[in-house]
C-alpha cells in the first residue's frame, strides 16, 4: 500500500488539510499527519482541530510515496521547522510526488530545488516564488516533474486528480 504524508502545523486552512486526506484515504492509500511535534493538536484558521500522528523528526523520505503541504497561513510555520523542511527537501531529492497547494508554495521555497520549474500558488505568494527561482503562471493545476501545484480550495478536485494521476 502506497503511503502519503500530509504536513500540519497551527493556521492551516481546512479544506487543504482535510479534503486530501480523505481524498486519499478514499484512494486506497495510507496517510500520516505529519506536524513538527507528534501527537499535537493543530488549530486551522477557523477552529478546528487536528491531531498529528508523526512528528517530521521521526519520519524519512523513505517512508512515504508522496507529501501533499496544505495552505494556509501553516507553510509558514512549518518552514521554521529544521525537520520539516529536511523531509521536504529529501523527498524532493528523492523525486517523489510533493503536492503543495495555496500558501504550501512556502515550503517549496524553502526546501525545494524549485529553479526552473513552473509553479503555480495563492497569488500573494507569486514573488517568493519567482525569487526562489520558479516561473509562476496562474492556473488551477501545474505539474512539472515532481512538483505539483495549485491556487485555492477552489482547485482542490483538480490538484487530488493530478496527485493520485502521478501515485498510480
Amino acid at each position: 500500500m502506497k503511503k502519503v504524508a500530509v504536513l500540519i502545523e497551527n493556521a492551516f486552512d481546512e479544506k487543504e488539510l482535510i479534503y486530501p486526506y480523505y481524498r486519499l484515504l478514499e484512494a486506497g492509500y495510507e496517510v500520516d499527519l505529519v506536524g513538527t511535534d507528534k501527537d499535537t493538536v493543530y488549530t486551522s484558521k477557523s477552529g478546528l482541530q487536528e491531531k498529528s500522528t508523526h512528528a517530521s523528526r521521526d519520519v524519512k523520505s523513505e517512508d512515504y510515496d508522496a507529501l501533499v503541504i496544505p495552505g494556509g497561513f501553516s507553510p509558514d510555520y512549518m518552514r521554521r521547522s529544521e525537520s520539516t523542511r529536511k523531509l521536504v527537501s529529501e523527498m524532493d531529492y528523492a523525486n517523489k510526488p510533493i503536492a503543495a497547494i495555496c500558501h504550501g508554495g512556502w515550503m517549496l521555497a524553502s526546501a525545494a530545488d524549485i529553479k526552473g520549474k513552473t509553479l503555480t500558488s495563492y497569488p500573494s505568494i507569486k514573488d517568493d516564488l519567482i525569487n526562489a527561482g520558479a516561473k509562476w503562471v496562474d492556473k488551477g493545476v501545474v505539474v512539472d516533474g515532481n512538483i505539483i501545484t495549485s491556487r485555492t480550495p477552489a482547485d482542490l478536485p483538480a490538484f487530488l486528480m493530478a496527485l493520485v494521476e502521478k501515485l498510480g
